[in-house]
């Protein structure tokens, strides 16, 4: 089937409905994301080779309760599902409800239903109805529905073959709508159809109700729908309240008629035993603490070995690389620049990985919703809505899809304060440069015989972020002021045995995101910095050989000679130069011009800050030394002192200041568009980099 021809079936349900891990069943590997056209919402799309030998694009569209937007990711929804020409408009349509929780998550198949998609209904997470003691009649529901229903199990992928099956067949649409809209506004329905072309009522009727919202509407459009609501008596709200209750009255009549409770209802449920002890006021805290402290000690003590067989084997391929090819550019490129570049991307890897399993396993086994709902009370006290501990929660992955996440807060001040504020969470691009510093000066003991001290480190570090993002969001809420009351509405879902599967594809997709996306910025900086590092303009870089020379005397080997010409070059050469210039500035915090170098460099992005050492240092190193970069790192000397440059007191100086400036350019271009203006990255970027100056400043006058 040629690329053209491939059908597009999108994938909608409700929230905690188990449509992503469905997703990844149907798509397996062959997935990718991106963004919808004209937005920064993350689009999800893969493919999926159906019985028939066919191919099918899956786009698996944001969660939403209904075709009413309340959020810009909802909006997302109600954009392609209502325009016939949006690129994205599907042939088909999965909807994907939670079995054990149909008369919620039907409302909103009733609704596409009613557009007149062809669609076919998922009942995921039977085995969860199972537990509740749910018999459901699948026969009298698909009846009563008008639609074929697939029964599935995502955690074990049963039923998913059948839904494969059920795409290649005809899907009818059904000619009878499931709530007839047309009694509600029978004129105003009527006059849209006819002047927009339309066939079925229930569309008309949305271009009614929505079309302020409906960015595919131009505004003669929009003003010729209001003209006809205005001229027939429309009114939005009261009309919308009663198609949503009509809707409900008839979902529950089919429910009760088709699903039977066998279970005890005096009888509370495994999930409202654990939710008493891990929402507990006391409890619920310490269980919430204990899990973040395991995560930080599985990341330094599971990963230690694979980053040490990562890193060795990088340093020996660069030998072997420099052992093979004749001395030149071409050599030193690829050993002190791309080889270089490599390593501080893979050697990551492993960290990286660990710390997306353990955020995919909360979020499967539905845990991370309880910590959002405990954590609540916390951000209402200075200022935060309920919602903000998704995005912070999410910062600690990557800033920029959390504050893409706080399009789901309605209220402006609340968001503004959460996009202020996001930043400080240590996100992944923090890690490898926490990793590198720790491993220097914190000695890896263990603390009352069970914890790793450096783990204790790196947690004292997330949460040093944490605290500083509700201490700035404090101080937000009493400078801006806004009378808009907040509210916090979540579900919790219920526990469920994480599904390995899709943990196993998040922890390869984000890792594959890290290589490609960071490791292209980290290993292009890193060949730029080589060629900066390696070549200079002035009389100092030029005359380095008789300098050097004259300044060793002649009594020194050959391997001295050498390495005190690198070290030389480096100095006087164009990276130098930059370093130089503005190490003025951060001497105060004990950095030199080498650490200028990274400091420039990881604007770009955080990470960057430990190929730019890997870089320096190759350079600066002799040939034929292939220890790592740590190692590299704990020989390097200060020049002024004679003693090791990173002492504790430079390296904790370095990692306060990584904890807390702004230094990356992709947050600050998101914080841009999502606040349509520079003010806000602006006073951003110099009040985080203010903190961060002074916090580290005061980081090293006291561990001098």
């Amino acid at each position: 089937m040629a690329k053209a021809d491939r059908i597009k079936i999108a994938l909608v349900g409700n929230p905690n409905s188990g449509k992503t891990t469905l997703f990844n069943l149907l798509t397996g590997l062959n997935q990718k994301t991106g963004n919808f056209p004209g937005v920064t919402v993350d689009k999800k799309s893969g493919f999926s080779k159906l019985p028939d030998g066919s191919t099918a694009e899956i786009i698996d569209l944001p969660g939403t309760y209904s075709v009413y937007p309340k959020t810009l990711d909802e909006q997302i929804v109600q954009d392609i599902l209502l325009d016939p020409e949006h690129p994205q408009y599907p042939d088909k349509v999965i909807v994907v409800t939670d079995a054990s929780n149909l008369k919620r998550n039907l409302l909103l198949f009733t609704q596409i239903r009613d557009l007149g998609i062809p669609l076919v209904l998922v009942l995921n997470m039977m085995d969860v109805a199972q537990l509740k003691k749910l018999n459901i009649d699948l026969r009298g529901l698909s009846i009563d529905l008008g639609i074929k229903i697939i029964p599935t199990n995502s955690h074990s992928g049963h039923g998913v073959a059948a839904l494969k099956e059920a795409l290649t067949q005809p899907l009818i649409k059904s000619k009878r709508p499931f709530y007839d809209i047309y009694d509600l506004a029978p004129k105003t329905i009527d006059v849209i159809k006819e002047e927009f072309d339309l066939t079925e009522n229930y569309r008309a009727y949305q271009y009614a109700q929505q079309s302020v919202r409906l960015n595919f509407l131009t505004e003669e459009e929009k003003e010729k729908i209001a003209k006809i609501k205005t001229e027939n008596g429309f009114y939005d709200v009261p009309t919308q309240s009663q198609e949503t209750l009509g809707r409900y009255q008839l979902i529950s009549d089919i429910v009760d008629r088709n699903v039977k409770n066998s279970q005890d209802p005096l009888k509370k449920s495994v999930s409202q035993k654990i939710d008493k002890v891990v929402t507990h006021p006391v409890f619920g805290y310490l269980i919430f603490f204990t899990v973040l402290m395991l995560i930080f000690q599985a990341i330094f003590a599971w990963a230690e070995a694979p980053m040490n067989l990562i890193e060795g084997s990088i340093a020996e391929f660069s030998g072997w690389v420099k052992d093979v090819l004749p001395e030149g550019i071409l050599s030193d490129l690829l050993t002190d620049g791309v080889l270089a570049g490599l390593a501080g991307v893979f050697v990551f890897i492993p960290q990286i990985a660990i710390l997306f399993a353990f955020i995919a396993l909360l979020e499967e086994s539905g845990y991370m919703s309880r910590a959002v709902f405990l954590m609540d009370k916390l951000m209402r006290k200075v200022g935060l809505n309920g919602k903000s501990v998704v995005p912070l929660i999410s910062g600690m992955a990557c800033a920029i899809p959390a504050i893409m996440a706080t399009r789901n807060i309605e209220s402006w001040k609340d968001r503004l304060i959460t996009i202020f504020v996001t930043p400080f969470m240590s996100c992944s691009a923090r890690l490898p440069v926490y990793a590198i510093l720790i491993g220097l000066v914190v000695p890896e003991q263990q603390v009352l015989g069970i914890f790793n001290l450096q783990g204790l480190v790196l947690q004292a570090l997330y949460l040093l972020g944490f605290l500083a993002a509700i201490g700035s969001a404090y101080v937000m809420k009493l400078i801006l002021k806004s009378g808009q009351k907040s509210y916090f509405i979540m579900e919790l879902p219920g526990y469920k045995i994480p599904s390995w599967k899709n943990i196993g594809l998040t922890i390869y997709d984000k890792s594959k995101t890290f290589v490609f996306e960071a490791g292209k910025i980290i290993i292009a900086i890193s060949i730029v910095l080589w060629v900066l590092a390696s070549y200079g303009f002035n009389d100092n870089f030029r005359n380095a050989e008789a300098n050097v020379r004259q300044n060793i005397g002649a009594n020194a080997s050959e391997e001295e000679y050498e390495i005190a010409l690198s070290s030389y070059k480096l100095e006087y050469s164009v990276a130098g130069s930059f370093g130089k210039i503005i190490e003025p500035a951060i001497r105060p915090l004990g950095y030199d011009w080498k650490i200028g170098i990274a400091l420039i460099t990881s604007f770009a992005a955080r990470e960057v800050f430990v190929g730019t050492m890997s870089t320096i240092y190759s350079i600066g190193a002799s040939d034929d030394d292939e220890v790592t970069i740590r190692e590299r790192l704990s020989q390097e000397k200060n020049p002024e002192t004679g003693e090791a440059m990173y002492t504790p007191a430079v390296a904790f100086s370095l990692m306060v200041f990584y904890a807390f400036a702004m230094q990356c350019m992709s947050t600050l271009a998101i914080v841009y568009r999502e606040t349509k203006g520079w003010k806000w990255p602006i006073i951003q970027t110099i009040y985080m980099t203010a903190v961060a100056y002074i916090s580290a400043l005061i980081t090293y006058n006291i561990f001098s």
